[in-house]
């Protein structure tokens, strides 16, 4: 259910910075076109340190209502705080989420059963699958394999969103993992390689930009032909890089709004896209063949 080229929708937004929901409905419909096999909806990309958990839940209310059955929706809803986190998965999930995206919990530093304690928290608190999140680069905590593997035997966690790039992670996880748990790349210059070590897809940044090459490199991995996953990924090579020469989702937003799909709203303390890099990522964009809807 949750495999292939997922990505990590931009929240739309005014220039005031509300939110700005045709910009959504039309953003959703661009995606389920293109052949994107799910979204993320609120998270890192779609600015989830700066939505109020009201917008989040109506974002994924939204999604689902205009998705239906056509993808899955995927709700990011972890916080460093456990009992945030159980009040807005709860939320996200009765407002239709398909499942929920859980990061580790950043700036209070847990330790590895502080993580084992937390996540099942979170888990046992809801009824759909939940998947981990581990992005050390952000949270300055980084979940350990052996904790992935534990955990991995809850049976509501579904599987790991690993953004760390460190493809040695992958052997270790799948095979001590139980049985079934899913291995999503989180870091699109190395997913081709992942899925061939056996992940089933990406959580992906360029996906916002260039969805169907995602979508067809995704589904030529996991079809085996990992050559044309390989040449696929690099001609995306120079997007891929391009969606962090400043801190995501700053370039990836310039880029859907270059689009234009969306305005080029964004919250404090992010900032637009800084000028001199303007050329740099629609150069990246030209390179990949992208053009918009």
């Amino acid at each position: 259910m949750f495999k292939g080229s997922i990505p990590a929708l931009v929240t739309p937004m005014q220039a005031d910075g509300s939110l700005d929901y045709q910009a959504w409905d039309r953003l959703l419909d661009w995606h389920a076109a293109e052949g994107t096999d799910a979204v993320v909806v609120g998270g890192t990309t779609g600015e989830s340190p700066t939505l109020e958990p009201e917008e989040l839940v109506e974002l994924v209310r939204r999604a689902k209502q205009r998705v239906g059955d056509r993808m899955p929706v995927i709700a990011g809803s972890g916080t460093n705080s456990t009992a945030k986190s159980i009040e807005l998965s709860r939320a996200a999930a009765e407002a239709g989420a398909d499942a929920l995206l859980a990061v580790t919990p950043y700036y209070n530093k847990p330790t590895q059963e502080g993580l084992v304690r937390h996540f099942a928290a979170i888990a046992d608190a809801v009824e759909v699958p939940v998947i981990l999140y581990n992005v050390p680069g952000r949270t300055a905590c980084d979940m350990s394999c052996e904790t992935v593997v534990h955990l991995s035997k809850h049976p509501r966690i579904a599987g790991i969103k690993e953004a760390t790039g460190d493809l040695s992670r992958a052997d270790s996880i799948l095979r001590h993992a139980r049985r079934g748990f899913l291995l999503i790349s989180g870091d699109d210059p190395t997913a081709a390689e992942l899925m061939k070590r056996g992940a089933c897809g990406v959580i992906s940044v360029t996906a916002n930009v260039a969805p169907r090459a995602m979508h067809d490199m995704c589904a030529a991995a996991l079809g085996g032909n990992h050559a044309q996953a390989a040449a696929i990924n690099e001609k995306l090579m120079p997007l891929h890089l391009a969606m962090f020469v400043e801190s995501n989702p700053i370039p990836v937003k310039w880029a859907v709004a270059r689009l234009g799909l969306i305005g080029t709203g964004i919250r404090l303390p992010l900032t637009p896209l800084s000028e001199r890099l303007e050329n740099d990522v629609l150069v990246a964009i030209k390179a990949a063949g992208v053009r918009g809807p």
